[in-house]
């Protein structure tokens, strides 16, 4: 959700609360918490209230799989009406609902949520109420149409081959954007992505913008443009990048680049960005997101050609009949050399660990006693992770 947007929605919903003497809530159709509105009535939080499931939406900004699949039994994607929804403590509703939908040329786009009371609001109020929520669905479609707008300009920026090319894609990105183009920006990548279509900009709170970009031959990622309230602020970033990843249904990863103010080095932070989200692809335990400045020699690794990294010493111990080689000399680096440590880590006595080592030592012909020789073999196996 955009800052442009924020306040509109905040308006509506209070407005709601309002006209129904009851707080409301406006969640988009993935029952993920937009905003919630503010009404001053005595014993409106009590503990009754504030149930299980209206407590972790409030709190969590989303409700689980379960609570949406049980609120959808009761019709609410169809209905064009208020639906009324009485208490289940079993399901932790200790108190019924009004779901009032809200939508836009008869799509569905979110839901207004209040707690239901008896009598509970007049149908003449919920009629005037009804009135409100396609307000807030018409803002919602401009919104998700303006990101998806944005595309195309997105695109454009991380795409440009020229130093023109990227200048104008830019300059055309910052009008399209206005006044939040000077604000702090990061990128995301989530890789391997499923669908050739970027998902609606209501997925990611402060997206800017997406689109979808190829990866090698036959795959493609994600690009996000994502707002920022403070470069030094990424706990936004990954919680988008993680419902990212639960959209795109696949093993695979995200990146997130450094925070950087406006859009001029769009395309180093899509560089940084889908270099990280490679590192996690290559090595799981940096993911399944990391940030582009905690992915270690992977920052290097991924700026280089792929047959910079094809060393003609190490190649023999890359083959498939060295593989357990191969993950010694690995975790053996990866603990500076300390062989108590890498024995542990791989569950061998060290006498094994040093019969290993030397076979290393045979096949690559390099030294392990010489600090060269092993930045050449760790280097060499961190890069055929990529």
């Amino acid at each position: 959700m955009t800052a442009a947007y924020e306040g509109d929605y905040q308006d509506l919903v209070d407005e709601v609360s309002e006209l129904l003497g009851a707080p409301a809530t406006l969640e988009n159709r993935d029952f993920e918490l937009i905003v919630f509105g503010a009404y001053d009535s005595e014993g409106d939080l009590d503990a009754s209230a504030l149930d299980p499931v209206r407590t972790r939406s409030i709190l969590t900004r989303r409700s689980t799989t379960a609570v949406r699949e049980w609120f959808e039994g009761f019709g609410i994607t169809r209905a064009t009406g208020p639906v009324r929804i009485p208490p289940t403590p079993e399901a932790g509703v200790y108190r019924g609902r009004i779901c009032l939908p809200v939508r836009h040329r008869g799509v569905v786009l979110g839901y207004v949520w209040l707690l239901d009371d008896d009598p509970g609001p007049s149908d003449a109020r919920l009629a005037t109420a009804m009135e409100v929520t396609a307000r807030i669905g018409a803002l919602l479609a401009d919104e998700a149409q303006h990101g998806a707008d944005l595309t195309r300009e997105l695109r454009a920026v991380l795409t440009a081959d020229r130093d023109w090319q990227r200048d104008t894609a830019i300059a055309e990105l910052r009008t399209a954007l206005g006044p939040r183009a000077d604000a702090p920006h990061t990128l995301i990548c989530v890789a391997p992505w499923p669908s050739p279509e970027a998902p609606s900009v209501r997925t990611v709170q402060g997206a800017a913008a997406l689109c979808t970009m190829p990866q090698g031959a036959s795959a493609r990622s994600l690009a996000v443009l994502l707002r920022l309230r403070a470069p030094d602020a990424l706990a936004p970033a990954t919680t988008a990048a993680g419902r990212l990843l639960e959209r795109a249904g696949e093993r695979g990863g995200a990146g997130v680049a450094t925070a950087r103010g406006g859009l001029a080095e769009l395309g180093t932070a899509w560089r940084e960005a889908s270099a990280a989200a490679r590192a996690v692809g290559a090595d799981p335990r940096l993911g399944p997101i990391a940030a582009w400045r905690s992915i270690g020699p992977y920052r290097l690794l991924t700026a280089l050609p792929p047959d910079a990294t094809h060393d003609p010493a190490v190649a023999p111990l890359l083959s498939a009949t060295h593989q357990e080689l191969a993950r010694t000399a690995e975790t053996y680096l990866d603990c500076a050399g300390q062989a108590t440590r890498t024995a542990a880590a791989l569950g061998i006595h060290r006498q094994t660990l040093y019969y290993r080592l030397s076979r290393v030592e045979g096949l690559t012909g390099l030294d392990l006693d010489d600090g060269e020789d092993r930045l050449l073999l760790h280097m060499a196996l961190k890069a055929r992770r990529l």
